[in-house]
């Protein structure tokens, strides 16, 4: 590929280009690529493989009834940074109510509920108690373990298996 002296002198080349063919006429298409431009590829291979999981899916128990009667189950919920437990400490529902706490930064981390457009802590507030419950558990075993089994052995058997946390009793946090 040629390059034109359009470009100011001393203004270092696009490294996008390199490797493109702009014409598709396939002249640049068996051209090797340089050693440097390989290597950050080969580098990015491992962490492909073990990347870091964000996002989990979950399913309420009941579902939350939006204002038209439709309810929502299917949500995702992220990670929590330490900015979305900080942030609702500062709110003021927070400070009078400190059990409002969990609506706030759940509100701040599921991304996604059904076909609802936005979650925000209203909708958790409005959410089943049954639902607002399985949302904390849920919060507290994706963000411990990152995610939402356990590796355990039969008592009797010995036998090793995975189950999935059931969380702790209704209601509580």
């Amino acid at each position: 590929m040629r390059r034109t002296s359009s470009r100011a002198s001393g203004a270092p080349a696009p490294s996008d280009g390199d490797a493109v063919d702009p014409g598709g006429t396939g002249t640049d298409a068996a051209a090797p690529v340089p050693a440097a431009a390989a290597a950050p590829a080969a580098q990015q291979a491992p962490y492909r493989q073990d990347e870091l999981r964000t996002e989990f899916p979950f399913q309420l128990p009941r579902g939350y009834v939006d204002e038209s009667g439709a309810v929502h189950r299917d949500g995702v919920m992220r990670l929590s940074t330490a900015r979305d437990e900080l942030v609702p400490l500062r709110d003021v529902r927070v400070q009078e109510n400190p059990a409002f706490l969990s609506v706030v930064l759940l509100g701040r981390v599921i991304t996604r509920l059904g076909t609802l457009p936005m979650v925000h802590d209203g909708i958790v507030e409005n959410m089943f108690a049954s639902d607002l419950a399985f949302l904390q558990d849920f919060y507290r075993q994706i963000n411990a373990e990152g995610h939402t089994r356990a590796a355990v052995q039969c008592p009797h058997c010995s036998e090793s298996f995975e189950v999935e946390l059931g969380g702790s009793r209704l209601g509580e946090s």
